[in-house]
C-alpha cells in the first residue's frame, strides 16, 4: 500500500450525495485518513451517522465550530488531497468565485492540497453557459473535473450529468495525489543534503533489558519521506523504528544514545539540514551487566545507578557550518498550551538550534499515532508554523517552515 494520505471528501447538496459513501469507503478500503465536510444540504441526503461510521472520523459541518483552534482552516491546511463529491453546480459556482460561507469554502481556500471535483446535475444545468464557464476556471487553476458521466438522472431524464461511479472517483484521486504531490514541491529540496534522526534510542541494563521510550519513528520516517519525495539526499539514521524506511534511502541504524551521536555527528559533516526527529535518552546505566540482572540476586530493590548521556542536539548546534540548518524536536506532556510554548522557548535557547519543532505527548498522543500537532519556533522562540494532520502532512509542512519552502 502506498504512504496514508490526509484527505479530505466535501459532500454537498445533491441527489448523488449517496455515492459519496461509496468514495469514502473505498478510500479507507486503501488505508488513507479520510476526513468528511459536509454541507447543511449534503446531511438532507445522507445522515451523519452513515458518513461517520464509514469514514470512521466525525464528520465537520458547522463553519463556527473549534474556532480557538481556528478549525475553519485547519482542515484544509492539513489535507494533503481534497475530493468533492458530487459537486452540485452550486458548489461549483461558489468555489470559481471564491466564496468561503460555509466551512467546505473555508477548507478548499485554506489548501494548498490538489483539489478532484466530481460534478453531478441535470443535463441544463451542466450544459448552462455559467456552469460550463466556472468549470473552465477551476480548470484553469488547476483543478481536476472527474465526469460527469452521461446516464440515468433524477426522475425520468437521461444525459450528461451524472455522477461517475465512486471507483473511477478513487482511481482519479489517488492518481492525482500521486502526481500532484510530486508537482507541488516541484523537488524544491533537490541537490540538498538532509539527515534525519528518528526513533527511540535504547539504554541495555544486561543483554536481555534496556531503558528505552515510547518512540515509532513514524514522524521521523515521514520527514524523511517527504525531503526524498521533494528531491533531497537523505540520510535516515534509525533507533529502533517500527516502520519501514523508504526505498533508495541511506539507512543507518543504531541502538544507543552514545551510537547514534556517533552516526549523526558523522552524517552531519556535510549535510545542509539536520532534522532531530529521534527521541533520545537523557540518561544511561553507568554500567551494563554482562549477565542477566535476576531478582535472586538483588531482592525486593533494585537501584540503577544513572549517567547523564551528552547532549547530541546541543553539541550539533555548537558545532554546525555556515549554511547549515538544525532542527530539534521537543516531545513535552504539558498540557497547557502557553506552558508547553514557555518549555518550548526555554529549551531553544539551551540547546542553540535554529528550529524546534515542540508537540504534547501523553498515553495516547504523539508516540505510535499516525497523527501530529506540532508548533514550530525560530531561534528567538517565535512561533513560524502550526499544523495538524497525518505525520506525512506534518512533515511536508515542517519541511516548508525550515527550508523557506
Amino acid at each position: 500500500m502506498s504512504t496514508p494520505l490526509n484527505i479530505v471528501v466535501g459532500v454537498t447538496g445533491g441527489i448523488a450525495a449517496y455515492k459519496a459513501v461509496g468514495v469514502i469507503r473505498l478510500l479507507v478500503k486503501a488505508g488513507h485518513d479520510v476526513h468528511v465536510v459536509a454541507t447543511e444540504a449534503a446531511l438532507r441526503f445522507v445522515g451523519r451517522p452513515t458518513l461517520e461510521a464509514i469514514s470512521r472520523n466525525p464528520v465537520e459541518t458547522d463553519l463556527y465550530e473549534g474556532v480557538a483552534q481556528v478549525r475553519h482552516v485547519a482542515i484544509g491546511q492539513s489535507a494533503e488531497l481534497i475530493v468533492i463529491a458530487p459537486a452540485t453546480a452550486n458548489t461549483i459556482a461558489k468555489l470559481a468565485a471564491g466564496i468561503a460561507d460555509d466551512l467546505l469554502g473555508n477548507t478548499v481556500l485554506a489548501s494548498k492540497a490538489p483539489v478532484l471535483i466530481a460534478p453531478a446535475m441535470h443535463t441544463e444545468m451542466w450544459q448552462n453557459p455559467a456552469t460550463v464557464a466556472n468549470i473552465a476556471t477551476l480548470r484553469s487553476r488547476g483543478v481536476s473535473i472527474v465526469g460527469p458521466a452521461t446516464g440515468q438522472l433524477t426522475g425520468t431524464d437521461s444525459g450528461p450529468g451524472r455522477m461517475e461511479e465512486p471507483e473511477v472517483i478513487v482511481e482519479a484521486a489517488l492518481a492525482l495525489a500521486a502526481s500532484g504531490s510530486e508537482s507541488a514541491k516541484a523537488r524544491d529540496l533537490s541537490g540538498v543534503r538532509v539527515v534525519v534522526t528518528a526513533g527511540g534510542t535504547r539504554e541495555p541494563l544486561d543483554p536481555v533489558r534496556f531503558l528505552g521510550n515510547r518512540s515509532s519513528g513514524k514522524q521521523g520516517v515521514a520527514l524523511a519521506t517527504a525531503a526524498q519525495a521533494r528531491g533531497a539526499d537523505v540520510t535516515l539514521i534509525a533507533a529502533h523504528i517500527e516502520v519501514e524506511a523508504p526505498a533508495g534511502i541511506r539507512l543507518v541504524q543504531v541502538g544507543s544514545t552514545l551510537e547514534l551521536q556517533q552516526a549523526v555527528t558523522e552524517a552531519s559533516t556535510d549535510a545542509d539540514l539536520v532534522i532531530m526527529a529521534a527521541a533520545v535518552a537523557d540518561y544511561r546505566p553507568a554500567t551494563t551487566r554482562e549477565t542477566k540482572i535476576k531478582k535472586i540476586d538483588t531482592g525486593e530493590h533494585l537501584t540503577l545507578d544513572l549517567v547523564q548521556n551528552p547532549d547530541i542536539l546541543a553539541g550539533l548546534s555548537a558545532g554546525k557550518r555556515a549554511g547549515q540548518t538544525i532542527v530539534g524536536f521537543a516531545a513535552e506532556t504539558e498540557t497547557d498550551a502557553d506552558r508547553l510554548l514557555e518549555l518550548g522557548r526555554a529549551k531553544i535557547q539551551r540547546k542553540g538550534c535554529d528550529y524546534l519543532v515542540l508537540n504534547s505527548v501523553g498515553w495516547s498522543s504523539g508516540f505510535t499515532s499516525n497523527d501530529n500537532t506540532v508548533v514550530v519556533l525560530d531561534s528567538g522562540g517565535d512561533r513560524v508554523m502550526e499544523a495538524s494532520g497525518t505525520k506525512l502532512s506534518v512533515a511536508n509542512r515542517i519541511l516548508d517552515a525550515v527550508s523557506g519552502s
